[in-house]
């Protein structure tokens, strides 16, 4: 007998729609139509905190499963309020396990509204991980960047975080799902073991 194959977890990945309705929409229209099983959406969902209304609201309607991350635009008291009024989960510092998957992540940026120092990145990255580090797959989410990564080079405003860095040295996620860096919109390159994926505000379907 042949082992069953396992049926593949597919994800829309996207960030950056600070506060666009219009575009929520056709990304809410994307998973549901490329029959989605989860959102992750990696930061900056609010243009300077304004214009949260209806940002998660097409994706609800769509019954999709969302994840999401506070970016450099939102405070994380703003992605938990967005988490709890539409009833997803903000993943800042947390972790879930979906379909043998794990998944992992850290808002905010080292620049910006929601600043954090690198060393706080990587703890928060850290406490996610431990929780998941048993299963064979996972995929780690942040707003931020790599440092030392082929993003960096399309920005000389936004450094690289060395905290994200560190944490794929340490734990060689699968994949690493960011935003951030509107030039660097679709960049995928390897880190180690590591594939980076700046998700960008059009979005991306991964399947892993």
């Amino acid at each position: 007998m042949k082992p069953k194959e396992e049926k593949k977890l597919r994800i829309l990945a996207a960030g950056d729609i600070h506060g666009d309705t219009g575009l929520a929409e056709k990304l809410a229209e994307k998973a549901e139509k490329e029959h989605c099983d989860l959102v992750i959406l990696c930061g900056d969902l609010t243009m300077m905190e304004q214009s949260t209304d209806n940002i998660i609201g097409p994706f609800k309607k769509r019954k999709e499963k969302v994840l999401l991350l506070p970016g450099n635009h939102e405070t994380v008291a703003t992605a938990d309020f967005l988490a709890e009024l539409y009833g997803v989960k903000n993943i800042h510092g947390y972790s879930v396990k979906y379909k043998e998957i794990g998944i992992f992540g850290c808002g905010g940026a080292n620049i910006g509204l929601f600043q954090l120092e690198e060393n706080e990145i990587y703890d928060l990255l850290k406490k996610g991980f431990d929780k998941v580090r048993y299963l064979n797959k996972k995929i780690m989410a942040t707003h931020v960047h790599p440092s030392e990564s082929k993003m960096e080079k399309f920005t000389k405003i936004f450094p690289g975080s060395k905290g994200v860095k560190k944490a794929i040295d340490k734990f060689h996620p699968d994949l690493l799902l960011c935003s951030h860096v509107h030039e660097a919109e679709g960049i995928e390159e390897k880190i180690g073991k590591t594939k980076v994926i700046n998700v960008g505000k059009k979005g991306k379907i991964i399947e892993i």
